[in-house]
C-alpha cells in the first residue's frame, strides 16, 4: 500500500508541476526557457517591475524554472493563467 499511496501522490506532483510549466511555456514567447518582465507581464499584467525584480533572485533580468517554482511557491506569481 505504501507504494501506491508514493505512486499516487508522485503522479499528482508531476501533474500540477506539468500545468504550471504549461503555464511558463505559454508565456514563453520566445522560447528561451526563461521568462522576461515582458513576457510574465503578457500572462500576468499585475506583475509590475518591483515585483519581477523580486523574483528575479540572480538579478539577470529573466526568470529560470527555479525563480519560477520559487516564485509560485511565495505566493509572489499566480500558478495559472488568469
Amino acid at each position: 500500500m505504501t507504494f501506491t499511496r508514493f505512486t499516487l501522490a508522485a503522479a499528482t506532483a508531476a501533474l500540477v508541476g506539468s500545468a504550471a510549466w504549461a503555464t511558463t511555456e505559454a508565456a514563453d514567447a520566445n522560447g528561451d526557457g526563461m521568462l522576461t518582465l515582458e513576457e510574465v507581464q503578457a500572462v500576468h499584467a499585475e506583475i509590475d517591475a518591483d515585483a519581477f525584480a523580486e523574483m528575479d533572485t540572480n538579478a539577470d533580468g529573466m526568470l529560470d524554472a527555479d525563480e519560477i517554482t520559487a516564485a509560485r511557491d511565495e505566493g509572489l506569481m499566480p500558478s495559472q493563467e488568469g
